[in-house]
């Protein structure tokens, strides 16, 4: 049966966190979608430094909510996606992504020259702010697939509140230190629509030239 999605803003503005979700499963056709659209998602010199882990399992999603200090979302959605940040991913040769940026005409000489170079990331290191940046890449993605949930008809919730070495064991990379959790989405049907709980004006958080201190 053929999927009625939303349009952009019209999921943006339809997105609610679902804090429970029946046992429906999600069909592999609509979580395959899902994931195409998360890995459209920009990153910073394309790096694509973040990767997604999909937890379907009921042994994997129980571990997963006993990482996030028994939360039920993981449990009851049928779906998990953890967003796994890797800040050393820039020391890989990676060629395959300027040599595919190059073929679609999307990078000329001299910016492939700037990504060998890996510049960037040098200053980062430097200032200590690669793992941040991983995140922030990985953060972008997740949001991806929140919109791109919510036009597919399914409901999301953004999860906090886990341990991150926990998290990192129930996924199988307990060993790897240097890769860094970004955010864990449990996806599937919400049981209930959740009421917007709203948000302030925009005069509140939207500045012009400057920010403002005082309200």
């Amino acid at each position: 049966m053929e999927t009625q999605t939303l349009s952009v803003p019209a999921a943006i503005r339809a997105r609610r966190t679902t804090r429970h979700f029946r046992p429906e499963s999600v069909a592999p056709e609509l979580v395959d979608e899902l994931l195409e659209l998360a890995v459209q998602a920009p990153s910073a010199w394309n790096m694509q430094d973040r990767s997604i882990v999909v937890v379907t399992s009921e042994a994997g999603r129980q571990a997963l909510s006993e990482a996030a200090f028994g939360q039920p979302q993981p449990v009851e959605a049928p779906v998990v996606l953890v967003f796994v940040a890797d800040p050393l991913a820039w020391q890989d040769s990676n060629a395959d992504i300027a040599a595919l940026a190059r073929r679609n005409g999307a990078w000329n000489d001299e910016f492939t020259a700037m990504f060998d170079s890996r510049s960037e990331f040098h200053s980062l290191r430097e200032r200590g702010l690669l793992r941040e940046n991983a995140i922030k890449n990985a953060m972008i993605a997740a949001t991806y697939v929140m919109l791109a949930a919510t036009s597919l008809g399914l409901a999301s919730a953004p999860m906090n509140g886990w341990d991150p070495e926990l998290v990192k064991q129930a996924i199988g990379v307990g060993d790897r230190d240097e890769l860094a959790i970004a955010v864990m989405v449990a996806v599937g049907y919400s049981d209930t629509i959740p009421p917007h709980p709203g948000r302030r004006s925009r005069a509140h958080t939207v500045f012009l030239e400057r920010y403002a201190t005082t309200h």
